[in-house]
């Protein structure tokens, strides 16, 4: 695997993590454990940084006239990074609801 399939699966793996990690934050926050909800949303957060990096790339290469193929993969990485950083959206807000919700 090589070229726009590997910049792909980097994108798909990390922001996959990401979203996990958002994820479990809204699980820990409903169970009271803030700390831990935000700590996995800083955890996530650096991970996702690494598929946003490949995907800006990428970007960059087309903006400066090189071709970028049309894949579904490709197209997946890219549904996959806008969700993960709509989780982590939700996720923060989750959080704030939960740590109002469990201060009553």
């Amino acid at each position: 695997m090589e070229g726009m399939e590997l910049i792909a699966f980097n994108i798909i793996s990390s922001v996959g993590t990401a979203r996990s990690c958002f994820i479990e934050a809204i699980q820990e926050a409903k169970a009271n454990n803030i700390e831990r909800a935000k700590e996995l949303i800083a955890e996530g957060s650096e991970v996702f940084v690494i598929g946003h990096h490949a995907h800006a790339e990428l970007i960059q290469k087309e903006a400066s006239g090189e071709a970028t193929p049309f894949s579904l993969l490709l197209m997946h990485a890219e549904d996959q990074l806008m969700s993960a950083e709509a989780f982590k959206i939700l996720a923060e807000e989750f959080i704030d609801m939960y740590q109002l919700v469990h201060s009553k």
